[in-house]
């Protein structure tokens, strides 16, 4: 299994002949080292509605037929528009032939803003995500604040799990240095940060701070084989 961080909160995972992507704001992103128009997937999985991380998924996955997989309300909007979806809510699991995706909790918001028209669109519940195949688990937390359950995640035995670290909208390094100690990961990958000025972050302090030798910070384009 080959993972790689691609910017902002784009994780790619290739396993089982698949290419997966989580959350994929690649256009307006200018952490992201990928291009939208070349980007291939068969699969994408989204943490919550808000627009940094749904992103290019419309276009993506009507270029690549690609299935998206997403909490139930905002996997009903994408539909709506003509992309081949599979909802899913928290604590719920499901077996995939690329491998199996359960959704966390996670503490924040959801809506889809479209500026032109001034609206927001509520698009159900946050979630975080667990991947699990060829053996390998993944834990990717989405947007969230930090919260005394995710001391249940340790029993997955998460090989690599991605935590926000850019404050103001989510967890700071604090909270996310605490969320890790709770988890137990053998590899935490700070994310959420740098892209604006308001998650301004020093991501190789925080992973230094960790002090177990988890902390593994990614640049745009880096690659870990799991």
């Amino acid at each position: 299994m080959k993972v790689s961080f691609h910017g902002h909160s784009v994780v790619k995972i290739e396993t089982n002949g698949k290419t997966i992507l989580i959350d994929p704001f690649i256009n307006g992103n200018d952490q992201c080292d990928l291009k939208a128009d070349d980007v291939k997937a068969d699969v994408i999985l989204l943490t919550h509605g808000h627009n940094d991380h749904v992103g290019d998924t419309v276009d993506i996955a009507k270029r690549n037929d690609a299935l998206v997989v997403a909490p139930f309300e905002l996997a009903t909007y994408l539909g709506w528009k003509g992309v081949n979806t599979h909802p899913m809510h928290i604590g719920g699991a499901h077996e995939f032939d690329f491998g199996r995706v359960k959704l966390t909790q996670a503490f924040h918001g959801s809506a889809y803003t479209d500026e032109e028209k001034q609206e927001i669109i509520y698009t159900g519940m946050p979630s975080g995500i667990l991947f699990f195949a060829e053996g390998k688990t993944i834990y990717h937390a989405g947007d969230t604040a930090l919260y005394s359950d995710m001391k249940l995640l340790e029993k997955y035995r998460i090989d690599v799990a991605f935590l926000p670290i850019g404050d103001n909208f989510t967890m700071g390094p604090g909270d996310a240095a605490v969320a890790a100690e709770w988890i137990g990961a053998k590899k935490v990958v700070p994310v959420h940060y740098n892209t604006f000025p308001v998650i301004e972050q020093n991501p190789d302090a925080f992973a230094d701070a960790l002090g177990n030798d988890a902390g593994h910070v990614m640049r745009p384009g880096d690659e870990l084989e799991l």
